[in-house]
């Protein structure tokens, strides 16, 4: 067995019992991941760790991500929720499914280009044009980048390669010169490795925000669950609020629960610090964590469709904007 595979079955095994290690009792909710276990997941496993779903009636069961995207498993009745990111709801729900996004982990876009920080001929975003990019093979990234080397007054003509996880490697070893980060974790274990990269930002050339990691559940299964829903919705809200209001202790739990599935566990220490100490749970606004924003989805939205991304369940590119408004709600969360 491969070491991946071997990380699947203990988190599998895992998902089965509550924070004290015995199984639980109550209705079974089950949760796709989108990756590994990380800290964009850490509410949920705080949440688990310290009794919020017994409290609330809920067995916990997480569904370890194996090569079928949590989009697929909502639509499919495989999963009640599931963790995701904007972009690709916004492609499952106009290509025909059902999904919403229900909840905001993460308020604030993760993603940034990034280069090896000592490479002194890269110092802006127009400085990557006739360079090569590492990507991880979704409609969304050239597009995005080209936005922001244009910004910057670049043309926005790169050679796009799409590595997935050996575009980090890619970019240290010298074949490739640039690629999306997600700053709260593959940044922090760049540092960690003492190979250190430099950003740029998105939103500093006029990019739209977007959520770059979220939750999302099946409206057919919130009309039909909207008790059970909402109950979930309100220990996970709590989970994230420790998160935020006590970092270091969240980590502690978040490596409790998955004791194999970290090399170094200072990078999910540091990543928790990062997100807490940074705000990118609320991004500075007054709603309460989860809350998810409508202009969020009404500027990332535009984007994605007038790029041509958005395609209905005949494939065909979408002729009409969406009303966004139907891509997430609010209402199974607490009230403020």
């Amino acid at each position: 067995m491969t070491a991946i595979g071997a990380l699947l079955v203990l988190t599998l095994a895992a998902s089965c019992t509550g924070a004290d290690g015995e199984e639980t009792t109550g209705t079974p909710v089950r949760v796709a991941l989108d990756f590994f276990p990380n800290t964009n997941h850490i509410g949920m496993y705080v949440a688990d760790e310290l009794g919020y779903y017994d409290e609330a009636g809920i067995a916990l069961e997480v569904i370890p991500y194996a090569g079928t995207f949590p989009a697929v498993l909502l639509s499919n009745g495989r999963a009640d929720f599931g963790f995701s990111y904007q972009a690709d709801i916004a492609y499952s729900r106009s290509g025909g499914s059902d999904i919403q996004q229900v909840f905001a982990n993460v308020a604030r876009s993760q993603y940034a280009i990034s280069v090896r920080a000592d490479r002194d001929d890269i110092t802006r975003p127009r400085d990557l044009d006739g360079k090569i990019y590492a990507g991880f093979g979704t409609a969304d990234e050239v597009p995005a980048l080209t936005f922001v080397i244009r910004a910057d007054g670049g043309t926005g003509d790169f050679t796009s390669v799409p590595l997935d996880l050996a575009a980090y490697e890619a970019i240290y070893a010298g074949r490739a010169d640039f690629t999306y980060s997600v700053k709260t974790w593959d940044g922090i274990q760049a540092d960690l490795a003492e190979r250190p990269v430099k950003y740029f930002e998105f939103a500093d050339y006029g990019f739209p925000a977007q959520y770059s990691t979220a939750i999302a559940a099946s409206q057919a299964w919130l009309a039909d669950n909207p008790d059970l829903a909402r109950a979930f919705l309100a220990a996970t809200q709590r989970g994230y609020e420790y998160a935020a209001a006590d970092p270091a202790e969240a980590a502690d739990l978040l490596l409790a629960a998955e004791p194999d599935a970290f090399a170094n566990p200072e990078l999910v220490r540091a990543s928790a610090q990062v997100l807490a100490a940074e705000d990118y749970y609320t991004d500075g606004s007054p709603a309460p964590i989860g809350t998810v924003e409508d202009a969020v989805w009404q500027e990332y939205g535009s984007f994605l469709f007038d790029n041509g991304l958005l395609t209905d369940a005949d494939r065909d590119v979408l002729t009409e904007e969406p009303d966004w408004a139907q891509y997430y709600t609010n209402d199974y969360l607490p009230a403020p």
